[in-house]
């Protein structure tokens, strides 16, 4: 099991696993390809299109297919990506495969949240942890692939996973403004409702990952990190009246949110109260009212 951020590299570590298990790898190094080939041995398992989890048919199929011969003689291999979007059905009908794998199978389950994720799953796999790169180290791949661009920016935005901020690199303008409303309603200039309606209309995960980034660095701040001290889309005077164990609770909230399925929520009521409870300086944010409030966000999706 590859753990870690999005967008740090896990996918191609795990294409590169598969590769090296299949003999089809020259690389000594796992390498970001945008287009890759179908491999007869390989078998990669995500969410079917207009789906944000991984079902138990899939992963049935998956099962079927590691009893079937080796197509090029090497051996077989099967990438799960990623292995948060299992249904708790189609994670608890992988277990006895994982316990016992045919000799000649390399299953490699690649996960960006694992909170979700069931304990049997973890006690079943070897857990490989890949982290955000150093900051110079990013910079420096980003740059060799265009030297213009405003990486140090992006990368900032994408809380320094470098393929998360080759995804945001359009997207620059947009993530500038929202810093600027972010900024507002804590400064209470703006208000959060006419903010929460104008982020209903952009795409909603991009929305919640760039707010969970967001309020880790101020996490991180608050907790004295000198290194996002110039980068934050707040205040230092508003970030110092806010509790820590708030910003922690309000940062659980988003990322309950991120995790949720597509559609079992209120867009825009989820925003509103996300901004509202900002703009009060989350004076009123307890784990009693984050786990309520969740509740009431998904019953009116």
């Amino acid at each position: 099991m590859l753990i870690g951020p999005r967008g740090v590299g896990k996918r191609a570590m795990a294409r590169w696993m598969a590769e090296q298990k299949l003999e089809r790898s020259a690389s000594q190094l796992p390498e970001h390809r945008e287009d890759e080939v179908e491999l007869p041995d390989l078998a990669i398992v995500r969410p079917e299109e207009e789906k944000t989890s991984i079902g138990i048919d899939q992963i049935r199929g998956l099962i079927a297919s590691t009893g079937l011969t080796s197509y090029e003689g090497t051996g077989k291999a099967a990438i799960i990506e990623p292995a948060n979007a299992m249904t708790r059905e189609a994670a608890n009908s992988l277990l006895k495969t994982l316990e016992e794998p045919p000799g000649d199978m390399l299953i490699v389950l690649v996960a960006d949240r694992t909170g979700a994720m069931p304990a049997t799953i973890f006690s079943r796999c070897q857990q490989i942890g890949i982290a955000v790169p150093a900051e110079d180290v990013a910079l420096d791949w980003l740059h060799n692939l265009s030297s213009s661009a405003d990486w140090r920016m992006a990368l900032d935005f994408a809380g320094g996973a470098p393929l998360v901020a080759l995804e945001l690199l359009d997207s620059l303008d947009v993530l500038k403004e929202m810093a600027s409303e972010f900024r507002g309603v804590a400064q209470r200039s703006m208000p959060p409702t006419t903010v929460a309606a104008k982020w209903t209309k952009l795409d909603t995960p991009m929305v919640l990952d760039w707010l969970s980034n967001q309020v880790l660095k101020l996490i991180k701040a608050r907790s004295g990190c000198q290194k996002w001290a110039g980068v934050l889309a707040l205040d230092n005077s508003v970030l110092q009246r806010m509790d820590t164990r708030k910003l922690i609770c309000y940062l659980d909230i988003i990322n309950r949110l991120r995790a949720s399925p597509k559609g079992s929520f209120n867009v825009q009521l989820m925003l509103e109260r996300l901004l509202i409870d900002w703009a009060d300086g989350l004076k009123h944010v307890s784990w009693h009212d984050n786990f309520d409030g969740l509740s009431q966000i998904q019953a009116a999706g």
